[in-house]
């Protein structure tokens, strides 16, 4: 899928304890949801707190820290596929660089 989305974050609800030190910044792991139907405010996009597995057994409440809405889309919808079985196809292989 090819789309843009544009949104808005509240970053006072961003809790600095799911913040994570990484080697080139601080990150914080975020959800995008994307709705087939606007609400009121002509919003179709919604940025919540990622969960972990654990929080979403427990149905914990989602932590909404922004809204958007999808401005451009080719029409198509394709999901994501994991790098990690690429990187560890290309770690294996006899490369030889």
């Amino acid at each position: 899928m090819s789309a843009i989305v544009n949104f808005s974050l509240d970053l006072s609800k961003l809790p600095k304890e799911k913040m994570v030190k990484g080697k080139k910044g601080t990150y914080i792991n975020l959800s995008l949801s994307v709705n087939d139907e606007t609400n009121q405010y002509g919003s179709n996009a919604s940025v919540t707190l990622s969960q972990t597995k654990e929080e979403r057994d427990a149905k914990q409440d989602k932590l909404y820290v922004g809204n958007g809405k999808v401005v451009w889309t080719d029409g198509t919808c394709v999901k994501a596929t994991a790098l990690d079985a690429v990187v560890e196809e290309v770690a294996s292989s006899d490369l030889p660089f």
